[in-house]
């Protein structure tokens, strides 16, 4: 069940921003590809790093937003910002939008890291900020309807189920990873941060709703 649209006959606006995180991503893919390991190593999110030394490695927490561990995590992570940004920064405003995007991305991160301080594996990716537009999208937008592709053909489906649905995996397989006796040395996908991600987003989008949110001053709308 893979998301490919939504519905955006509502939207005012240019996503400028959206767009732009969009391309600083692939950017920053490219610098990947270009460094290599010490690249990755260098500006990841180390959680046992960051622990010893968190001044230091402050940078981390906003370098491993726009990092990937591969063109499919960089595809999946782009469409559903692609899909889902649009509709929050119209609701947000542009810079409420983006600030609301990075306090996602850093609340994701240090829930993985509550979770497992310890760990040496480099934490990277925009999960758990795109998490965070996705609880926000569910909040402002419970009527919304998105176009899935469900195996060979395309249907349209509530918004509210979609993201559920995909919320339920990343809850469901983060109790899985907490039961498996494999080593967590191995890497993986950090489930943790997925829901981080998305309970602020979910939190952020309430209370920016209840204080009259941003942008051009007429407060925030759930549709």
């Amino acid at each position: 069940m893979m998301p490919v649209g939504d519905d955006n006959s509502d939207r005012k606006s240019v996503p400028i921003v959206t767009y732009a995180l969009i391309i600083v991503n692939i950017l920053f893919f490219l610098l990947e590809l270009a460094g290599g390991e010490a690249f990755i190593t260098e500006w990841a999110f180390v959680p046992s790093r960051f622990i010893s030394n968190p001044i230091a490695n402050i940078p981390t927490i906003f370098t491993a937003m726009f990092m990937h561990a591969g063109f499919a995590h960089l595809f999946g992570n782009m469409l559903y910002l692609w899909i889902f940004g649009d509709n929050i920064e119209d609701n947000f405003g542009k810079v409420t939008y983006l600030i609301f995007y990075l306090l996602c991305g850093i609340a994701a991160t240090f829930a993985q890291l509550f979770l497992n301080p310890t760990l040496s594996v480099p934490n990277l990716g925009a999960s758990g900020a795109i998490a965070g537009v996705l609880g926000a999208y569910m909040y402002l937008r419970p009527q919304g309807k998105v176009n899935v592709l469900f195996g060979p053909s395309m249907t349209q489906m509530p918004a509210l189920l979609v993201i559920g649905f995909w919320f339920l995996i990343q809850f469901i397989s983060q109790i899985g990873t907490l039961a498996s006796t494999s080593d967590e040395e191995g890497g993986g996908v950090a489930y943790m941060a997925h829901i981080g991600g998305f309970v602020a987003g979910l939190a952020f989008a309430f209370v920016l709703n209840k204080v009259g949110g941003a942008g051009s001053g007429t407060g925030i709308k759930r549709t």
